[in-house]
């Protein structure tokens, strides 16, 4: 700088001494830029070039610096960790890939095998009086039913379609209907059984296979119709929620009411009931009866997981609510199966004395 035709004023700005923390020259602005991410807030009483720099709320970003007001992100988007991008969310349902899915659907292959063996042992040992006295078309018909139920699973397990949606709740309700019923006419049959062995009894004519096909076609023809009226007043359809949880999206099938939901489930648990009551009542006849004492356990343990499974489903959320409703349907089958058809096994294998000393009547 010329302070005049032959003098010059020089600063030199390494003497300076600035009072700011690095000693280094100050900015002549209140606050940096606010980089993307951040939005700009002026204090109250602040000049306008004077700001805070806040970070984007969940779900919003900034992509420029100095922006006043952070962008919501698109209904199935999220932002990204630094805020400054939209980024998809995660599709989030019960998948085989997951270890709860991949656990439940061990636990499914397992029942499945141990359901073939014993239904190949039936068929091997079928002129047995252990298996003749309890009825062997009955007893296929309920490990055929319960092998199904075990496969149905894998229908809740995966990517939900329309299809699938409407596949999963029939395909269940149907199956448990047949198997429930079959155990109804299973203890029906004893109970009409051990009626006809007294002295003029005239009900030894309803102790062949018709009565038997009758109570199982009549009970699924109810559950049929239920399952019917409720596809059509209120379709599952697969559902994208992206309210639940701010971060992923779950993919899950809904209907529009819970109404068919609970009606076919409830005429299962109602039929049920009746037959763990009917059960309780016969399982005091004699020992070459003692079929009722078995069902009674197994109608009891299936009701208490159902009813269990009211409130643990309601309680539940996403993927969970899916593994919930799956695990009932393995528990609940598994528990007819271990009650009825375990303790004939370690008969047939374990005491063959005993299977071959046995002197039950035979029903067809």
């Amino acid at each position: 700088m010329s302070a005049s035709g032959t003098h010059q004023f020089i600063i030199n700005d390494s003497d300076i001494t600035w009072e700011t923390k690095i000693n280094g020259v100050p900015q002549s602005t209140c606050s940096e830029s606010c980089s993307p991410g951040y939005r700009k807030v002026i204090p109250d009483g602040n000049p306008s070039c004077c700001y805070d720099c806040i970070p984007c709320a969940e779900g919003e970003i900034s992509n420029v610096t100095n922006m006043e007001t952070c962008m919501s992100c698109p209904e199935e988007e999220w932002a990204n960790s630094k805020k400054d991008t939209c980024v998809r969310k995660n599709i989030d349902f019960l998948s085989s890939q997951d270890a709860l899915g991949a656990t439940l659907v061990a636990f499914a292959l397992l029942l499945i095998f141990m359901t073939l063996s014993v239904l190949v042992i039936f068929i091997i040992y079928r002129d047995t009086p252990i298996v003749r006295a309890n009825n062997r078309d009955l007893s296929y018909t309920l490990l055929i039913c319960l092998m199904l139920s075990f496969l149905c699973t894998f229908s809740f397990i995966g990517h939900p379609t329309t299809a699938i949606c409407l596949l999963r709740q029939v395909a269940f309700s149907l199956i448990f209907t047949v198997a429930i019923s079959s155990i109804v006419a299973k203890t029906i049959t004893v109970l009409i059984a051990f009626r006809s062995t007294k002295p003029g009894s005239k009900l030894s004519k309803w102790t062949g296979k018709k009565l038997s096909a009758f109570i199982i076609i009549l009970c699924t023809l109810v559950e049929l119709g239920i399952c019917t009226w409720s596809l059509v007043q209120f379709p599952p359809f697969p559902n994208r929620d992206t309210k639940t949880y701010t971060d992923r999206i779950i993919l899950q099938c809904i209907a529009t009411s819970s109404m068919g939901f609970y009606t076919t489930h409830g005429y299962i648990l109602t039929l049920s009931l009746f037959n763990f009551a009917l059960a309780f009542l016969v399982r005091k006849l004699p020992d070459r009866f003692n079929e009722a004492h078995y069902i009674t356990f197994s109608m009891l343990l299936f009701c208490s997981v159902w009813i269990s499974f009211i409130p643990a489903y309601l309680s539940a959320k996403g993927k969970y609510m899916v593994a919930v409703e799956v695990f009932a349907i393995l528990a609940s089958s598994a528990g007819l199966f271990c009650c009825i058809f375990i303790p004939k096994c370690c008969t047939i294998l374990l005491k063959p004395h005993l299977n071959s000393r046995i002197k039950l009547s035979v029903y067809k």
